[in-house]
């Protein structure tokens, strides 16, 4: 049936409930299999028929198709392996060697914790995880150093969200599925806009901080570490990260692996980057080399009486170097389980936090594709798209009014709502306006930072608050997101102005796009 007054009902009391803090997968649920049993209903002349509606069909067949899309297969994957990296304290590593690094620029701290953002945020893509480990450990860092409280929490919360722009990113994949556009053409549209993105931050942090020195202090000469130390950090921290994201990448874009089996194997890096890293740390060593480990003592002991034992006229130089030897092979088992336990740890966690996070987006999927086909046939669709029409609009006020709309959407909603219930109605009207479904979706894709950036629902303002406390009021962060929000607005107009930012390397990896 068609009822476009009931699908306009059903949208407001979705935004309504939300506002209203319900769970948004399960609201969506809730209103699909509710306004849609109302509108498959046929009658019933039994109380078996009551449940004999087509609405249950729709519901089982959409989580169905969740389960068997191969594209979203690369979601988990990529969660787990940011989460390994996150337990690994990877990070931890990456934002004091680049500090140290780039100690010569202005802001140097700052710089760092951007790049920091950046290379940790496409390795998770969870803007929350990365604005809060960034907020433990990159804010007091730079409050040490005497950095200006709003300036640092600006950085934060602007790098965090880079991840859901930069390849790999979670947040494409998704778009992926929903507009059932390539992957490969998304993540290879995406690369420039990022990096753009991410320069113009870094250009903005070295411009504030020439023009007002106080607000982010040079490090002090006592501070800075042998230039060898700082190069060796690097190579041990930066590089291996850096190096795993980029053939994850470099093997979607090259055509040797789809999104999931590049994720597949990106989550097996992590793994063994944090069996390095987790390793012969220098706590196992501490506690190995330690007399209340029995493993080294005891199987020095055991070596010494089985050589007493079964050993021919012993000499004193023999009766000295097995013992030794085999408190050797003990301290290699001690610390083998020391690390053994460290990793496991931390494993443990990070499939916990995957599946939590997994099933978050699966429910999202769920709930949304219902709740979106009940809309489009009571007619909320339709209706939509014959407003837009009727306005006669050219394509790029099109794209100003769709990107405000979106932009607005941002201060309550999060990019997966966003992205996945609203940017659905705007799709089918690209062909009409003649847009490129990859050059709109990169638009969108910067519009979504906006959803963290965008007082007074900034989310990362909050995530990072939560982590913060005291130590600084919501106001003061909103106040440091602000500039970060222009920029983003700005790199809008850019890519407007020059879709080629996105447009040109699929094109010239993949061939010109034809619709």
């Amino acid at each position: 049936m068609t009822n476009p007054e009931v699908a306009i009902l059903m949208l407001c009391l979705f935004i309504v409930l939300v506002l209203l803090g319900f769970p948004i997968a399960f609201t969506l649920l809730a209103m699909g299999v509710g306004f849609g049993y109302y509108a498959y209903y046929t009658g019933a002349d039994t109380f078996a028929d009551l449940f004999n509606n087509n609405i249950f069909y729709l519901l089982n067949q959409n989580t169905y198709s969740v389960m068997e899309n191969d594209t979203l297969v690369a979601i988990p994957l990529f969660l787990f392996m940011g989460y390994v990296v996150e337990r690994a304290n990877i990070v931890n590593r990456l934002f004091f060697s680049l500090q140290m690094a780039a100690r010569n620029l202005p802001g140097s701290m700052a710089i760092a914790a951007l790049i920091t953002c950046a290379v940790f945020s496409t390795a998770s893509g969870i803007v929350g995880a990365v604005v809060t480990l960034m907020g433990l450990l990159a804010f007091p860092a730079m409050a040490n150093a005497n950095y200006n409280k709003q300036f640092a929490s600006g950085v934060i919360c602007a790098g965090g969200t880079l991840g859901i722009l930069i390849p790999p990113s979670i947040m494409l994949i998704v778009y992926a599925a929903i507009a059932e556009l390539s992957p490969l053409r998304l993540y290879a549209a995406a690369v420039f806009p990022g990096l753009m993105l991410a320069g113009l931050y870094i250009l903005y942090v070295i411009g504030r901080v020439l023009l007002n020195p106080r607000i982010a202090p040079k490090p002090r000469q006592e501070d800075v570490p042998p230039v060898a130390r700082i190069y060796a950090d690097l190579l041990v921290s930066f590089v291996p990260l850096t190096v795993l994201i980029m053939l994850v990448l470099g093997s979607i874009l090259g055509g040797l692996a789809t999104p999931a089996e590049a994720a597949a194997m990106g989550a097996l890096g992590g793994l063994f980057l944090a069996s390095l890293y987790l390793g012969p740390t220098e706590e196992v060593l501490r506690r190995s080399v330690t007399l209340k480990d029995p493993t080294m003592v005891g199987l020095a002991v055991v070596s010494f009486v089985l050589f007493i034992i079964f050993g021919k006229e012993p000499k004193l130089w023999q009766m000295i170097t097995i013992p030794v030897l085999g408190g050797i092979v003990g301290l290699w088992l001690s610390c083998l389980r020391y690390a053994y336990k460290a990793v496991w740890v931390r494993l443990t966690e990070s499939v916990f936090l995957t599946a939590k996070a997994t099933a978050m987006v699966c429910w999202l999927f769920v709930g949304s594709w219902t709740f979106a086909s009940v809309f489009s046939y009571l007619g909320g669709h339709d209706i939509i798209e014959q407003w837009f029409l009727h306005m006669q609009l050219e394509p790029w006020q099109f794209l100003i009014l769709v990107q405000l709309i979106i932009f607005f959407l941002g201060w309550p909603l999060e990019w997966s709502e966003i992205l996945i219930i609203f940017v659905p109605i705007f799709l089918p009207m690209l062909d009409t306006f003649h847009v490129n479904p990859y050059f709109f979706a990169m638009l969108v894709a910067l519009n979504l930072q906006t959803s963290f950036l965008t007082p007074p629902m900034a989310m990362s303002a909050y995530y990072l608050k939560g982590v913060l406390k005291k130590e600084i009021e919501l106001i003061d962060i909103f106040k440091g997101i602000l500039p970060y929000l222009a920029i983003v607005i700005f790199s809008m107009v850019m890519l407007h102005e020059f879709p080629a930012i996105a447009l040109w390397l699929p094109d010239y990896l993949f061939g010109p796009y034809i619709p």
